[in-house]
């Protein structure tokens, strides 16, 4: 194969680029058509320093004449795996030689990972090619293909290839133009036994006693990597001493070295030397009623099997079964394979769907859902299917579809599974920024009295982005909004007739009193919501807590039930609840002002946001790193996340996300001190109009807007968002609001009322914790009391300020501070050195320094780039300036200095 994904391209550059500076040793490996030869001459081609040879196993003893040369010099080796040992030998001392002095000589070789590393080369650092993300497979498809290819085409095909480029290639070479442009439809079984053949070529062996097929079987029938070695040896009836290369064993667990060769020995092999593998782990499963040993039964019968196929199906869905959602998926697909019956089969498909959508497997579960949608299906599946629809396209579509998918839904489901259904529209429509379509969604059965607009107060939370009812999002501003006195609501019931709590009606009431600022009827059922959740185990209920608990402003319990949630989705392997639970907990933390933890949290959640295909719930992740690096004063990340959060947005209608961006954008100018460039960025987010911010998100923006207008001179515009800001304020729900609120009106006060206000606001700050804020006020009244020539007093403002912005790593707005100390005639007091930042180090920036640190910990940028969350171009642009700023010229002086003042910051 000749192309390659710029991914990859971007690899090789990082691959060459770390070589330059940590040793000049790379061993490329992967499974069998990972690309390594391809990926070795892309190296090769973007090498310019100097020449490049080749090495053959003939030549190795040129080895040792190209050491001699002055360099730069690149020496390639392809699978170095097949050259005889003595050969081997001399590459290994080769390596040895260049890692241990200062030629300029670099050595690139490949190995293949099918089978154990040769032990020559076995302690050479390793660069593991992985599977290509859908991303990169895209261009490839593009590339190779005749014509156009269909988009569902090109998915199923990257979903069939399981990012092996080579297997990818041959499917493409197997489909006509016509079945590529999806005019014609594909062939069932679309890897076969001839695809992965021609793909595994010679590397397929014998296998005798059927130990590589049983071991196959099992992985297939858990969809994992590895199997319990002990089922799989007890089935062979073998104890394992002799392990064929293609397997590891490892803590009792078999492991193929390649998933390609693994699908092929099991595709590869007769059907009825399957079946019999299957039926061989079954029998000699120590459980037989379990999940697993019955679905080996399964795959060892031929369909129609109506028996097999209705215990199959009650075991996967046995709520007391701790089997993983990947498991209990493939049951339920073998179950609807037997299944005769169509409505039953659509029935299979649908909780097949659920589990896919537990597992993170997004793609997979809409393929199932449209399995489960055809006419005989009954009415509950239909709605059941819609209501799966809608979670998808919630966490990875245009969320007006998702809210048509739940209220279609609505109405096809009987209770509480309407009541879902209709918590679903709610979410949607919030996420949209559509209050009316809201409220609506949220409509009680009986219509109560109507509630007056203009009597209703404003609550919504501190820097949570005001997130929809599942994620936790905060409280739309009534009042003088005039969107919302077009909304003609009307208040929810006010007793319920139900003496057994619902949780699903508790939060529907709860959320439509909150959206009418009737905080004396959301408190009641919104608290049972937290109360039932907290004591589950299981993650929907104490995700509905958390959420529940932000709504009502209980930002311990809110914090309680994400980490809870958290827990139980990864233990009970529900892949697609994570990203959920840490957007929580990132909302939690940036509104008990922790937007350090905060960040923490969301570099987490956008990591397995994306791992589960959930690009909404990566987009509010974005948002939250845009804000946390607002606060930090990286001005090159907030533009990062906040463009990654609009470019989602704005396919998707996600008016929070892209409310929540643009307000991080204009906080990281006000931090940079360009209050007139960030009244401009905030005026059309919080001022009414019809560009006015998401109705739950732009009051947030207030405080930062007042302070931008009074700082760039124009305080006439801030008066009528301070007024609103105050209906917030009066709710008590965020503790942070009402320092804000008597900072907001200190700035647009007179001088014989706001030194009063200031210090009013300061008083309100000790009952509430986070630096950031506080640092904010001391700062401003510093300002404040400096141009009026109360300079001591100023100082000791102003110092404050500083070093509260120092402890939360708020960097420019701490340079804010110390400029206004020197303007008054002070130097700033040194900060002491800690073992977070001692000497050299501390002056880094908060980005730089955890760069840093994990680069010295020896991660390449592609590394660091994936645990941070950001682009390798950005780790790139921060690692230059780290090494300028420190004046190092390798990442070996990198490791020695983070080595050295960590030992020093120990003993401090």
């Amino acid at each position: 194969m000749t192309g390659h994904t710029t991914a990859r391209q971007r690899l090789t550059a990082e691959l060459l680029d770390a070589l330059r500076t940590d040793g000049g040793v790379r061993v490329v490996t992967g499974e069998p058509g990972c690309g390594r030869t391809t990926f070795l001459d892309h190296a090769a081609r973007l090498f310019r320093e100097g020449p490049v040879r080749y090495v053959r196993a003939d030549g190795a003893d040129d080895l040792e004449e190209a050491l001699r040369t002055a360099g730069p010099l690149l020496l390639c080796v392809d699978d170095a795996d097949l050259w005889d040992s003595p050969s081997r030998a001399v590459l290994a001392r080769t390596a040895a030689r260049i890692r241990a002095s200062t030629v300029r000589v670099t050595l690139l070789m490949t190995v293949a990972n099918h089978r154990p590393p040769p032990p020559e080369l076995a302690d050479l650092p390793l660069l593991r090619l992985g599977p290509l993300t859908p991303g990169d497979a895209a261009p490839l498809i593009r590339e190779r293909a005749e014509g156009a290819v269909a988009p569902a085409v090109r998915e199923e095909l990257i979903t069939a290839a399981e990012g092996n480029p080579a297997l990818l290639l041959a499917l493409v070479r197997r489909l006509s133009p016509v079945q590529l442009s999806g005019r014609r439809a594909l062939p069932r079984g679309l890897v076969d036994a001839e695809v992965l053949a021609d793909v595994a070529g010679d590397r397929l062996p014998d296998d005798p006693g059927g130990l590589l097929l049983t071991a196959a079987a099992a992985a297939r029938a858990t969809g994992e990597e590895d199997a319990d070695a002990a089922l799989v040896l007890r089935a062979c009836r073998t104890t394992g001493k002799d392990l064929p290369d293609l397997l590891a064993h490892t803590e009792g667990r078999l492991r193929f070295r390649s998933t390609l060769l693994a699908r092929a020995v099991y595709v590869t092999a007769p059907a009825e030397h399957r079946r019999a593998a299957h039926l061989a782990l079954a029998e000699a499963a120590t459980d037989p009623d379990a999940l697993l040993p019955l679905l080996h039964r399964a795959w060892a019968v031929t369909a129609p099997a109506p028996s097999t196929a209705a215990s199959l199906a009650s075991a996967a869905t046995d709520p007391t079964s701790t089997a993983p959602p990947t498991l209990r998926r493939r049951a339920l697909v073998r179950a609807a394979d037997l299944t005769p019956d169509e409505a039953e089969r659509a029935c299979h498909h649908l909780a097949a769907a659920e589990q896919a959508l537990l597992a993170g497997q997004t793609s997979d579960a809409l393929r199932l859902l449209d399995r489960a949608r055809g006419r005989t299906a009954p009415a509950s599946v239909r709605g059941g299917a819609e209501l799966l629809r809608g979670a998808v396209l919630l966490a990875d579509g245009p969320v007006e579809d998702a809210r048509e998918s739940f209220l279609l839904a609505a109405d096809l489901l009987p209770p509480p599974a309407a009541a879902r259904a209709t918590l679903g529209a709610a979410d949607a429509a919030w996420s949209a920024g559509d209050p009316t379509a809201c409220l609506s969604a949220l409509a009680p059965t009986h219509t109560p009295p109507t509630l007056p607009l203009a009597e209703a107060c404003v609550r919504v939370p501190q820097e949570s982005g005001g997130q929809s009812p599942r994620r936790a999002m905060g409280v739309p501003p009534l009042g003088r909004s005039r969107e919302w006195g077009r909304a003609g609501a009307t208040a929810p019931r006010t007793e319920r007739a139900a003496a057994v709590a619902d949780p699903h009606r508790d939060h529907q009431d709860g959320m439509r009193a909150v959206l009418l600022a009737r905080f004396d009827l959301a408190a009641a059922p919104l608290r049972r919501v937290v109360e039932t959740g907290l004591q589950g185990t299981t993650p929907d209920p104490l995700l509905r807590a958390a959420a529940a608990a932000l709504l009502l402003g209980d930002i311990p319990s809110a914090r309680r039930a994400g980490a809870r949630a958290l827990a139980a989705a990864r233990t009970s392997g529900s892949a697609a609840l994570e990203p959920r639970a840490l957007e929580y907990l990132a909302y939690a933390e940036l509104r008990a002002g922790r937007h350090q933890l905060a960040r923490t949290h969301a570099e987490e959640g956008l990591r397995t946001a994306e791992r589960a295909g959930q690009r909404n719930t990566a987009a509010h992740h974005h948002a939250v790193l845009a804000l946390a690096a607002s606060i930090e004063g990286e001005a090159d990340l907030v533009a990062e996340h906040a463009e990654a959060a609009l470019s989602i947005a704005r396919r998707h209608g996600l008016a929070q996300a892209a409310t929540l961006a643009h307000w991080a954008a204009a906080r990281a100018d006000l931090g940079a001190g360009r209050p007139a460039e960030a009244a401009q960025r905030l005026g059309p987010l919080v001022r009414p109009g019809a560009r006015r911010g998401h109705f739950a998100v732009w009051m947030l923006a207030a405080p930062c807007f007042v302070e931008a207008a009074a700082s760039a001179g124009r305080p006439q515009y801030a008066a009528g968002v301070v007024e609103d800001f105050a209906l917030w304020a009066a709710c008590g729900a965020d503790p942070q609001a009402p320092s804000q609120l008597l900072r907001c009106r200190a700035l647009l006060a007179g001088p014989d009322t706001a030194d009063e206000l200031y210090l009013r606001a300061l008083d309100r700050h000790d009952d509430t914790a986070g630096d950031f804020e506080r640092a904010r006020t001391e700062l401003l009244y510093g300002k404040w009391l400096r141009r009026r020539r109360r300079l001591r007093e100023a100082r000791t403002r102003l110092e404050e300020a500083r070093l509260g912005f120092e402890r939360c790593g708020a960097r420019l707005w701490a340079q804010q501070a110390a400029a206004e100390l020197r303007a008054g005639g002070a130097a700033p007091s040194a900060a002491p050195a800690t073992a977070s930042g001692a000497g050299d180090l501390a002056r880094l920036t908060p980005q730089q320094l955890r760069i840093a640190r994990y680069v010295a910990a020896g991660a390449t940028n592609r590394e660091v780039a994936l645990s941070l969350s950001v682009s390798t171009r950005t780790v790139d642009y921060h690692l230059r300036n780290v090494f300028a700023t420190l004046g190092l010229r390798s990442r070996v002086e990198l490791v020695r200095l983070v080595e050295q003042e960590e030992k020093t910051g120990a003993r401090l």
